[in-house]
C-alpha cells in the first residue's frame, strides 16, 4: 500500500503541473512585457507548481566538452557494459594520449550516479573515466532475478574486467565497502584485471567510530523493522512489477525532514528570486533541486543486506565481510594501492569510519597507502565542490599517477 499511496499523490502532482503551466502560460506574457504585481507574483506562482512532485528519471551529466592541457576537448557519453541494474558508462574523449582509466563507483541510495558530475567532470581532464550507472529497480522486470549485496560486488568485478588490467577504483562514500569487498575477491582469485589503486572517499568501513546520526538510525532498530516498515512492493503499472524494493522518495522524504526548515527557506527563496527576476540565483536552487527530487528506487535485498552486514552487525571493521558462502579477507590485498579520504566536517561519514581501512588492508607495505583528512568539509565536500578540486583532487590525481 506504500507505492499506492505515493503513486495517489504522484497523480496528483501532475494534476497540480498541468494547472501550473496554464497559470504560467496566462500571465507570463505580462511579466515579460514589463508588468509587476500580480503578473510577476502569478508567474512565479504558476513555475512553482510546475516544478511540484519527483521524478524518477535520470538527469543528464552536461559534461559536453572538458578542458585538457590547453584545449577543449569533445566528451562522449557511451555504454561499455550493461546489464539490467546497471550501465557502465564511459565518458570518452578523442585523445592520442592514453590517460589513467577510472572508475567512479557511485553510490546506490536513492538518488542517480548524476550527483557525482562535478567529480567527473573535474577527473576527466587527467583521467579516462567511467561510472557506475545504476537502474532504477522498479524499472527491473522480476524475472532478471535478485539484486544484494553480492550481486553488487560483481558488477563492480564485471566492470573492472570490462575496463582492463591496470586501472584504478574511486568509490564514494556508501560503495566503499563493496569496492574493497570487490578488490579482496579479485586479489584472492588472482584476477588478472585487479585494480592498481582503490581510493575510499568518506566511506562506512568502521561505522563504530564516532557514530552518526545516520549509523544511529541504522542501528537502533531489528532490521525486521525495515522490511516491515520500509519495503514496498512495484505496482503493475511499472515494468518492475512485483519486485521488492526500498523507494527512493522514502529516503528523501526522511532526509528532507531532518532538515525540514532548511528546504521550507529554499523554496521560499526560489519563489522570491523568481518574482524578483533574479533568474541566475533561481537556477543555482532549480538545478539543485532537480537532481535532489530525482530519486530512483533501491533492491529491496540490497538495501537490507547492506543495512545488517554493512551498519547493524559492522561486519567489513572485523574482517567478517561474507560474498557468497564465503569470508572475504582484505589482508589478501597486496598489489592494490590504497587511498582514503575523510571530511573534517562529516557528519554522514565521520572522521576514522574510512581510514580504518588501512588497518584491515594489513597485507599492503606502508608505502602503498595514502590518507588524506581534509579540513573544513563536510560529507559533500569531500568529493564536490572548490576544496576538492583544489586540494582533495591534486592529491588523488598524484596518488593514481604513482601507482599507474
Amino acid at each position: 500500500m506504500l507505492y499506492e499511496a505515493y503513486d495517489i499523490g504522484s497523480d496528483a502532482a501532475d494534476r497540480l503541473r498541468t494547472w501550473g503551466r496554464a497559470v504560467h502560460h496566462a500571465w507570463s506574457p505580462w511579466t515579460e512585457a514589463g508588468y509587476r504585481e500580480p503578473a510577476t507574483w502569478f508567474t512565479a506562482a504558476g513555475e512553482m507548481m510546475m516544478r511540484a512532485g519527483l521524478t524518477h528519471r535520470r538527469p543528464g551529466y552536461g559534461i559536453d566538452t572538458v578542458t585538457v592541457g590547453n584545449r577543449d576537448v569533445p566528451v562522449t557519453e557511451e555504454p561499455a557494459h550493461r546489464t539490467p541494474f546497471g550501465t557502465l558508462t564511459h565518458f570518452r574523449k578523442d585523445l592520442d594520449q592514453p590517460q589513467p582509466r577510472v572508475l567512479v563507483v557511485a553510490p546506490l541510495s536513492g538518488h542517480f550516479a548524476t550527483l557525482l558530475r562535478h567529480t567527473v567532470r573535474t577527473l576527466l581532464a587527467d583521467h579516462d573515466v567511467y561510472i557506475t550507472d545504476w537502474t532504477n529497480a522498479r524499472d527491473v522486470p522480476l524475472p532478471e532475478g535478485r539484486f544484494g549485496f553480492d550481486e553488487y560486488v560483481d558488477h563492480l568485478v564485471g566492470f573492472v574486467e570490462s575496463m582492463g588490467p591496470g586501472s584504478h577504483v574511486v568509490a564514494v562514500c556508501q560503495p566503499a565497502v563493496q569496492a574493497l569487498a570487490a578488490a579482496a575477491l579479485m586479489a584472492e582469485t588472482k584476477n588478472p584485471a585487479s585494480p592498481a589503486s582503490i581510493t575510499l572517499m568518506a566511506g562506512p568501513v568502521d561505522i563504530s567510530v564516532n557514530p552518526t546520526m545516520v549509523n544511529e538510525l541504522a542501528t537502533g532498530r531489528p532490521i525486521a523493522w525495515f522490511e516491515r516498515n520500509l519495503i514496498a512492493t512495484v505496482p503493475a503499472r511499472y515494468a518492475g512489477a512485483g519486485r521488492r524494493v526500498y523507494p527512493g522518495f522514502v529516503q528523501l522524504f526522511a532526509f528532507m525532514s531532518m532538515n525540514a526548515d532548511r528546504h521550507m527557506k529554499g523554496h521560499l527563496d526560489l519563489f522570491w528570486h523568481l518574482v524578483r527576476g533574479e533568474t541566475v540565483k533561481a537556477l543555482q536552487i532549480k538545478t539543485f533541486y532537480d537532481e535532489y527530487f530525482a530519486v530512483l528506487d533501491l533492491a529491496a535485498e540490497f538495501y537490507l543486506e547492506t543495512v545488517e552486514r554493512v551498519f547493524q552487525k559492522n561486519l567489513l571493521a572485523q574482517n567478517k565481510l561474507p560474498y557468497r558462502g564465503r569470508i572475504l579477507d582484505m589482508r589478501s590485498i597486496r598489489r592494490t594501492a590504497l587511498m582514503t579520504v575523510e571530511g573534517e566536517r562529516d557528519d554522514i561519514c565521520s572522521v576514522g569510519q574510512t581510514v580504518a581501512a588501512h588497518d584491515l588492508c594489513s597485507g599492503l607495505r606502508p608505502y602503498m597507502k595514502r590518507h588524506h583528512l581534509q579540513a573544513g568539509v563536510g560529507h559533500y565536500g569531500v568529493f564536490s565542490g572548490r576544496k576538492w578540486e583544489g586540494q582533495v583532487y591534486p592529491l588523488l590525481r598524484n596518488f593514481i599517477q604513482a601507482n599507474n
